[in-house]
């Protein structure tokens, strides 16, 4: 459905309500700040004590990128898991778009696990078996998210117990949008070996990280094995051990990032480049077109 006020036959529609957000949420406190966008802890003024999160977008840092909020309102629309963070509501105004998401307060994977007094292969397993679920769930329906990494796993809440949750859908994708060839998410993102000493964990990534796309696991295959669905996952602590790796391995700098991605891009043009050198090698010259 067209987002900000696009025409449609005549007819303008949106998948927003154009109403004031304030009559149904109270605004309550600032959590964060974009560059373009400002998330507020708000009250359900119809559910007394029920709070979500609202995502105030300024329409005017979404000159020119309309197209990729909407697909990502649509996206979200679709799904409905436990470990996704949902889509609630979508309002706007003549300044504003508002996205009213579930709240989530138990901040991201790594902090959590670096924070924490002990960490067990058990503690990894339940994590990744939620992870994989949710994964599988969005393939089933046609979504693939495309920038899955730690920053983007957050907890629901504080409790020790809590689940883990997937955001951030803006580079997500359907099915319908056709073959998914460009690249995207984060460059130069490698994942730390926190598991490298565990046999199970072991062929486990293997299994994860095959070159060969026939042979590499499925979301469904690495939910049914053993070290997620079995018992060999052990009760030994390894804290210590992950949060070394994970303060050695993800503790980039931002330059560091920077040149990674820097070296991706060059890569991306190199290859388009030989790409259309090749097209132009193999197509048929003026003067030769005229003699045929």
């Amino acid at each position: 459905m067209p987002l900000f006020g696009k025409k449609n036959d005549g007819e303008k529609k949106h998948p927003g309500k154009e109403s004031d957000i304030k009559r149904r949420y109270e605004f309550k406190k600032k959590l964060g700040t974009g560059a373009f966008s400002e998330v507020f802890l708000v009250e359900d003024r119809t559910h007394a004590g029920t709070l979500q999160a609202v995502k105030c977008i300024d329409r005017k840092g979404l000159l020119g990128k309309e197209d990729s909020l909407e697909n990502e309102i649509r996206v979200l629309q679709r799904l409905d898991h436990p470990n996704i963070v949902k889509l609630l509501d979508v309002f706007e105004d003549k300044s504003h778009v508002y996205l009213v998401m579930e709240l989530v307060t138990g901040g991201e994977l790594f902090d959590r696990i670096v924070e924490k007094g002990s960490y067990t292969e058990k503690d990894a397993s339940d994590l990744i078996r939620q992870i994989l679920e949710a994964v599988d769930y969005m393939h089933d329906r046609g979504v693939v998210h495309r920038d899955l990494k730690p920053e983007n796993l957050l907890y629901h809440s504080a409790d020790e117990d809590s689940k883990i949750m997937i955001s951030d859908f803006g580079l997500s994708k359907t099915e319908e949008s056709g073959t998914m060839a460009t690249a995207c998410g984060t460059p130069g993102y490698v994942a730390p070996e926190v598991l490298a000493q565990l046999p199970y964990a072991k062929e486990f990534i293997r299994n994860l990280m095959c070159k060969d796309a026939k042979k590499r696991f499925t979301c469904k295959s690495a939910i049914a094995f053993p070290w997620i669905s079995g018992n060999t996952a052990l009760d030994k602590d390894i804290h210590a051990t992950v949060s070394e790796n994970i303060k050695k391995n993800f503790a980039k700098t931002k330059w560091k990032q920077a040149f990674n991605a820097t070296a991706v891009i060059r890569q991306m043009k190199k290859l388009a480049m030989n790409k259309e050198d090749h097209s132009q090698s193999h197509r048929p010259t003026a003067s030769a077109s005229l003699h045929t």
